[in-house]
């Protein structure tokens, strides 16, 4: 059991259940239903049926008949020392007709189901009760501080020379980032494909943290796999090996199997480990089948890359199925994360959180506006996903633990 896991329960309401006019059903009998998935999440947990202490809200939002089928589900989504939190939701997913122009029997089923009410709760299951709770597992924090594409035009807070990216890179730190995702450009913004340049970047960055760096062998698009290779010259400990060819955008990025199966080589030499960048289901299965060939070896790192328009979309059914699929299929060890661009960044990397993944965030990916406000780089994006970490009782690890976790070798 672990945060995000949900229970589900589906029942037909009998005229026993309608309170009002014969056949309006009680708004609390959906509570009812929540009561009882909470108590199933506390077992599931903790081994013990625990107590419910407080609805912290919950909307009515659409009527309940008899002999409407409701379909109701609770998710968990945090974890204190006793107290666990809870989001409900009840909705309905078949109802009587109730048109006197057809038969008493006539039904509808609902596509999409109707809401019919909404609820956020924390039970509580004291400490000498907890039989089975799992510690929620600690959260890696990538930070994404450049980007491939986006320019000094679109946000001025974008570090490009070596010494910008240092500086912000020591801000991530400092707000609980222990990965930095990079890519490498020239003084003029231009993305580079020099040795010297790499080398001189890595270098300035371990000078101000001690943070796992790992570089993109991505590039920009149009590189050679030498050029995209060059990368792994300053030594990182990490390197992103992207497991596929996808439209990107209004540009098609271009990874022929062959190339990956050479950049995985190069990648496995230079002793980094690969993360795994997946903008596809496809790109998550060709992974797998490089691992089962020994191109890749254990624990294996997926990055989750939605919302990149010409990929995978951006929602909680993508998510959930990407890390079935690893879970059910990927060897013993496996971690995952989820990197969204723009306006699904905040949602999804909450989501993961709350699904036992990792995160990354950062300019690269969320160049947007919010609230009027342009980010100021990205250490307060690390610091925003760090406080929410807290909220549902995720620690955070830091870069020496973060590399135990990932199999990274001390730099």
């Amino acid at each position: 059991m672990s945060l995000g896991e949900k229970v589900m329960v589906r029942m037909r309401m009998s005229s026993h259940d309608a309170h009002y006019a014969g056949e309006l059903v009680d708004g609390a009998r959906m509570l009812a239903l929540f009561g009882d998935l909470a108590t199933e999440l506390l077992i599931r947990l903790d081994g013990d049926e625990g107590l419910f202490r407080a609805y912290d809200s919950v909307e009515f939002l659409a009527p309940v008949l008899a002999g409407d089928y409701i379909e109701a589900e609770a998710e968990l989504v945090s974890i204190g020392a006793s107290s666990r939190r809870m989001r409900f939701e009840a909705r309905k997913v078949i109802g009587s007709e109730r048109d006197p122009k057809l038969p008493a029997s006539a039904a509808r089923l609902y596509d999409p189901p109707v809401v019919v009410c909404r609820a956020t709760g924390t039970c509580v299951t004291p400490k000498p009760c907890q039989r089975l709770v799992i510690d929620p597992a600690e959260l890696i924090v990538t930070a994404a501080l450049v980007g491939a594409e986006i320019t000094r035009e679109q946000t001025p807070h974008l570090p490009i020379t070596p010494q910008e990216i240092a500086d912000e890179a020591a801000r991530c730190r400092e707000a609980g980032a222990s990965v930095l995702h990079l890519h490498v450009r020239e003084d003029d913004g231009s993305p580079t494909h020099r040795a010297e340049r790499f080398a001189e970047t890595l270098a300035a960055v371990r000078a101000k943290t001690d943070c796992i760096l790992q570089v993109s062998t991505g590039g920009a698009i149009g590189m050679s796999i030498a050029q995209r290779a060059e990368a792994l010259l300053g030594s990182p400990e990490m390197a992103t090996l992207n497991c596929g060819s996808l439209n990107f955008g209004n540009d098609v990025f271009i990874n022929t199997r062959s190339e990956i199966r050479d950049l995985a080589g190069r990648i496995h030499e230079s002793g980094a480990v690969a993360e795994l960048e997946c903008y596809e289901v496809g790109h998550v299965e060709e992974a797998l089948a490089l691992f089962a060939k020994g191109t890749l070896t254990a624990p294996l790192h997926f990055q989750f890359v939605l919302g990149v328009p010409g990929g995978i979309g951006a929602t909680e059914a993508n998510v959930r199925f990407l890390r079935s699929v690893v879970q059910s299929t990927g060897p013993k060890g496996c971690t995952w994360g989820v990197a969204a661009v723009g306006r699904h960044q905040r949602p999804m990397t909450e989501l993961a959180m709350r699904l036992g993944g990792h995160a990354r965030v950062g300019l690269e990916d969320n160049i947007f506006w919010e609230k009027g406000v342009l980010s100021e780089g990205s250490a307060p994006l690390v610091r925003r996903a760090v406080d929410y970490a807290q909220t549902i009782g995720r620690p955070v690890a830091d870069p020496a633990r973060a590399r135990q976790l990932l199999g990274v070798r001390a730099s």
